[in-house]
């Protein structure tokens, strides 16, 4: 069994990037610019856009963020959208979910500029993404094809198994593993809460995502021998320990690991590949305003 370390493929990725912006600015160019919204007091919000600051310092990155209160009105933020939808300065921004009641997520989704979408969100992106054309894609799922790539895990012709149908997560990966190329060219079956009998397809499965956000979920007898299991979820539930708290994915650890050929552990997995996938979607939305 080989744990898929996202944490220290983020950092090989961050160090090319680095070097990438350090090309750019000995050239005389201005450094990729990423900014970030974020309304209200949602603490898993602000911790993640922290760490967005601090990985942006580290390749050298410009980073702005816009912090608004939770009173904000949907026209105040669409205003703001406007705003950073024409401030050449700005290569790609993200408004960070969820956002307070009142406010349509989809409305303000589909009113960022499609060339400065880093999160991948905006329809046009998420169609061009379905017909397999140059695109952003979102966070999660652009990590996790980067660490089944930077791993040399075989996918041409695996059956892999979805659990989740998000529009952040399971569909977009379902798609990307589905599509010509490497990784890719995957038979994809997707999973979810409706799914008659769902152990019976997680057997079968080469490959398992698991994005369903139930703590440990997939269990050692829902998974063949060999298999190769990624596991997106993150939740704290309660322990006896200082903090009060543990770290668990969507996937039994103890039970699942001995089975598997590759797994990814929690924390320190998907997680890190996610703000990395960010950082090179600013580099491409950067390099298409050149």
């Amino acid at each position: 069994m080989i744990l898929l370390d996202g944490k220290a493929t983020a950092e090989a990725i961050k160090n090319e990037i680095a070097l990438q912006v350090e090309e750019i600015v000995a050239k005389g160019g201005r450094r990729p610019h990423l900014a970030a919204v974020i309304v209200g007091e949602d603490g898993a919000s602000k911790t993640y856009v922290a760490s967005k600051e601090r990985a942006c310092a580290k390749v050298g990155f410009d980073s702005s963020v816009f912090s608004l209160p939770t009173e904000t009105t949907e026209e105040e933020l669409l205003d703001l959208i406007s705003r950073l939808n024409g401030d050449e300065s700005i290569d790609g921004f993200i408004v960070q979910m969820p956002l307070p009641k009142g406010i349509d997520e989809q409305k303000v989704i589909a009113a960022v500029d499609p060339s400065k979408d880093v999160d991948g969100f905006h329809p046009s992106n998420v169609g061009r993404l379905s017909l397999g054309l140059p695109t952003f894609v979102s966070a999660t799922p652009y990590g996790i094809m980067a660490l089944l790539e930077h791993y040399n895990i075989e996918t041409r012709g695996k059956h892999c198994v979805v659990l989740g149908r998000s529009n952040i997560v399971g569909r977009p990966i379902a798609l990307l593993l589905s599509h010509k190329g490497t990784p890719g060219d995957c038979t994809v079956t997707i999973c979810h809460s409706r799914t008659k009998d769902l152990a019976e397809h997680t057997r079968r499965a080469d490959i398992i995502i698991a994005a369903l956000g139930v703590p440990e979920f997939l269990k050692g007898d829902m998974v063949k021998e060999g298999a190769v299991v990624i596991d997106v979820g993150i939740t704290r539930i309660p322990a006896d320990n200082e903090k009060g708290y543990r770290i668990v994915g969507d996937v039994a650890f103890d039970e699942v690991a001995p089975k598997c050929s590759y797994i990814t552990p929690v924390p320190g997995g998907v997680g890190p590949m996610t703000i990395i996938s960010l950082l090179r979607n600013t580099m491409r939305a950067y390099l298409m305003s050149r």
